[in-house]
């Protein structure tokens, strides 16, 4: 996609599209029950990935990468993962399911120019890992905190509650269920 001038943060593409494939994955199965995990992942009851995003860009185009797995998903990795097969409900052909993340991408692209990026970061949140569940963040220096989920701040930065109960603000982090 082309970003334009009046568009919001481009970082905040990340939230438009989780939120936009977590709601084609409920059409796609609404009995499989699925969350959000800070920025743009999305995962299963148990915790296993069901998707991974990733944004590219390039001046004023970005790249918007959803790998969602189907009917097969990796094994052995460092991380449970799973798919909507093994997640017991039988999922479009992927051609059906494209068509459904791209039109659920585009209406939520709509709302984040039009509207801007806080009725994205109130819908993410609504569908996020409950308040208070426990999340472990890998820093890009290396550094990692552990602390508590306490909801977003306005720009999307995850706020963790700290175990001396102060909250840190991360912007830019791998992060773990623990």
């Amino acid at each position: 996609m082309r970003l334009r001038d009046t568009d919001p943060l481009p970082a905040s593409l990340a939230f438009v599209t989780a939120v936009a494939v977590y709601d084609a994955v409920r059409q796609m199965a609404p009995q499989v029950d699925i969350i959000l995990k800070w920025p743009n992942d999305i995962l299963a009851h148990d915790g296993s990935k069901l998707c991974g995003i990733l944004l590219e860009r390039a001046a004023d185009a970005v790249v918007v990468g959803i790998g969602l797995n189907l009917v097969w998903h990796p094994q052995n990795l460092d991380r449970k993962v799973s798919d909507l097969l093994t997640l017991g409900t039988t999922p479009p052909d992927a051609q059906t399911a494209l068509e459904i993340v791209a039109e659920t991408f585009a209406r939520y692209l709509n709302v984040w120019r039009q509207s801007g990026l806080s009725n994205i970061i109130r819908h993410w949140d609504a569908h996020a890992h409950p308040r208070g569940t426990a999340l472990s963040a890998k820093l890009p220096d290396g550094e990692e905190v552990d602390g508590l989920y306490s909801g977003l701040d306005d720009d999307g930065a995850l706020r963790l509650r700290l175990a001396d109960g102060s909250i840190r603000a991360i912007h830019a982090a791998d992060v773990f269920l623990i």
